[in-house]
């Protein structure tokens, strides 16, 4: 049995409260890019908002210090009971996880100069990770990592090529991913964080993607001479993908603990909609193909709400917890997406169009099946690590 502290509970009741009165009526706001996203404009209007009652990064307490990662999922749930909710109050990807990551592997300096700024929601981040099919760069296996750094005086110099870089444009700081070019140097992944914008890193375009919650779209980015410090290196040179590690299993399970607050709304907006809705003489709760697709997504809604909360104890435990959140990641975005197409089908008609959140939510967890590593990749992960297993146990 998870038992979620009383600090928790207090934050989440607020948290709750605040998306449901002050930020699912934005829901509705007009103020979108192209893309579709909120605009920059919006995002400050509700981050003041949230600021102004006391709700600015709730998982981050005032003396610094981070919720356990239980309490932790019991706040970020809530925060997700609108795609708004995370961005309002600076709980959302990838700053979140930006956050983690340089508190636990940043120096006194980088944390002084960097997290700050966005623990206070002043400014975003991004992550840059992901590299290009065509150049044969880093995607779901991160060693094929093709951009590069090199050490030139008291400096390091990156070039290379990212893309689909969440919120880039428009972001104010960066967590930049290269190999180093020789084994002096390294001879492995490392980590620089970075003021944005900078010159020499060249915005090329955002394409337009199935989700649309994330300022900044997922732009595709090429790095020409970035000259970075050498004390703006995030830990040790070589150490790089070991500290991806440190940032990517909470990160994902934090994508799982937003958007299961999500399809618990769409949930509540398809009981409320059939429970009024008549058709052939009856509601449509009483026709057993509507209402046992609502049964199935209770069934689906608390399955997932363990798995996040068993996950997030393991991550509490010391555990780098990699197996259990690659294990929730695939259970939980496969149960969700389950979850939003059974809202839509119920809702019908209104179900494809704008008048609910409905139809974004279905489109925002069909894009999270993707990201944080595609199921099957985490799939496969997992089954090499049972063969290896099953080898252990066979050998004399």
């Amino acid at each position: 049995m998870i038992e979620i502290s009383r600090r928790a509970r207090d934050i989440g009741g607020e948290v709750e409260r605040f998306v449901r009165d002050v930020i699912v009526p934005f829901e509705t706001d007009g103020r979108r890019d192209h893309h579709g996203a909120p605009t920059e404009e919006l995002v400050r209007e509700m981050r003041d908002l949230a600021n102004d009652a006391g709700l600015m990064t709730p998982h981050i307490l005032e003396d610094g210090s981070h919720l356990t990662q239980v309490e932790t999922a019991h706040v970020l749930i809530r925060s997700g009971l609108s795609p708004l909710g995370p961005l309002a109050l600076n709980t959302n990807a990838p700053d979140e996880g930006n956050m983690y990551l340089l508190g636990h592997v940043g120096s006194d300096h980088l944390k002084k100069k960097f997290l700050g700024r966005l623990v206070s929601g002043e400014e975003r981040s991004a992550f840059f990770m992901t590299e290009p099919a065509e150049w044969g760069g880093a995607g779901s296996d991160p060693s094929m990592m093709k951009t590069t750094c090199r050490k030139d005086g008291n400096h390091w110099v990156v070039n290379g090529r990212k893309v689909f870089i969440t919120g880039a444009d428009g972001a104010g700081v960066g967590i930049v991913m290269a190999k180093a070019e020789s084994v002096e140097e390294g001879g492995g992944a490392c980590m620089f964080i970075v003021d944005l914008p900078d010159p020499a890193i060249r915005i090329e375009r955002v394409p337009n993607t199935i989700d649309n919650s994330m300022p900044g779209g997922h732009a595709s980015v090429a790095i020409e001479n970035l000259r970075v410090p050498a004390d703006q290196m995030l830990g040790e040179a070589g150490e790089g993908f070991r500290y991806a590690q440190v940032r990517l299993s909470p990160a994902r399970l934090s994508h799982c603990m937003r958007w299961l607050g999500a399809a618990m709304r769409c949930q509540e907006i398809a009981i409320d909609y059939v429970c009024r809705r008549e058709a052939f003489g009856k509601l449509l709760i009483d026709h057993e193909g509507v209402g046992f697709m609502l049964a199935q997504n209770q069934i689906d809604l608390k399955q997932a709400e363990l798995m996040v909360f068993w996950c997030a104890s393991i991550l509490d435990s010391g555990d780098l917890g990699t197996t259990e959140s690659s294990m929730t990641k695939v259970a939980v975005s496969e149960a969700l997406m389950r979850v939003a197409d059974n809202c839509v089908q119920v809702l019908g008609g209104t179900g494809v169009t704008d008048k609910t959140v409905v139809e974004q939510v279905f489109r925002e967890l069909r894009a999270f099946r993707i990201y944080d590593g595609p199921t099957e990749v985490h799939k496969w992960s997992l089954a090499k690590k049972i063969k290896k297993a099953q080898q252990r146990k066979a050998a004399p």
